[in-house]
């Protein structure tokens, strides 16, 4: 086991599937312990009934402050610590602007951009007692370059954009770091009705892995790889491109609003 990572404790909400799961897998396998948060276990309970000592599943809501709290404390009476947090938990509603009921995108908010912050504010004085920590916050490039469709989800993810460089200067003067996780349009259940073609979407397992890999680094942004920062500064950069791609691919009439 690499001695950088023994008896480090990284918490990763929304880990039951997708990147979270597939970054919780990776980082047990170099050492890490992994406490992984979300509504549901059925991934989960069995990794952790096969490896108890490095991977522990707590059924958690993320907009439920209690349920937050819960899981928190519970990761820490058991194993003293939390090194690294993940803020992984999305959900997306698909579907026009005028037929996405207002009540939906509230949803979107509360797991997207207050479960953050809930997740957050229960592990922010743990992590300051103990005078270290990370923080990930996991982006989409739709905050900056926009999307038909999801115009729920992608004010989320600006929200987050907003508030992660916000509390990162607030933090600069203590040894906990807050970052923005920027990965690649990826095929996970969440882009299942975005039309996009397979081609275009990344592996959701090499991007849970890449992540993986610099779960250590305190840089402002992170990205999967190269491909990714630069996608995303084309996005910045030439945004007609962009809106050429989704005006090609993305038929929002095509399907119902969906969770």
């Amino acid at each position: 086991m690499p001695s950088r990572t023994k008896d480090r404790v990284v918490l990763i909400t929304g880990a039951n599937e997708g990147i979270g799961y597939q970054m919780l897998t990776t980082l047990v396998e170099d050492g890490y312990r992994c406490a992984g948060v979300d509504v549901h276990g059925e991934n989960l309970e069995p990794r952790q009934r096969a490896d108890p000592d490095r991977v522990r599943y707590d059924e958690c809501d993320v907009t439920d402050s209690d349920s937050v709290r819960d899981a928190v404390s519970g990761v820490i009476d058991a194993w003293d610590r939390i090194d690294i947090l993940v803020n992984n938990a999305a959900i997306a509603n698909f579907g026009p602007f005028t037929e996405l009921p207002i009540e939906e995108t509230r949803r979107e908010f509360e797991v997207n951009y207050f479960g953050c912050r809930r997740t957050i504010r229960a592990v922010l004085p743990h992590m300051r007692s103990r005078g270290s920590g990370i923080i990930h916050n996991v982006s989409s490039g739709v905050a900056l370059g926009g999307h038909p469709g999801l115009t729920g989800y992608a004010s989320t993810k600006g929200a987050i954009e907003a508030f992660t460089r916000s509390l990162r200067q607030e933090l600069r003067d203590e040894n906990v770091v807050c970052t923005l996780m920027h990965p690649p349009m990826t095929d996970t259940g969440m882009t299942t009705d975005l039309d996009w073609p397979d081609s275009m979407l990344a592996d959701g397992a090499d991007v849970g892995r890449k992540l993986a890999a610099q779960i250590e680094s305190t840089d402002p942004v992170i990205y999967t790889d190269w491909q990714t920062r630069i996608g995303l500064a084309l996005i910045r950069r030439f945004p007609f491109l962009w809106q050429q791609a989704t005006d090609r691919f993305v038929d929002i009439d095509a399907h119902p609003t969906v969770e």
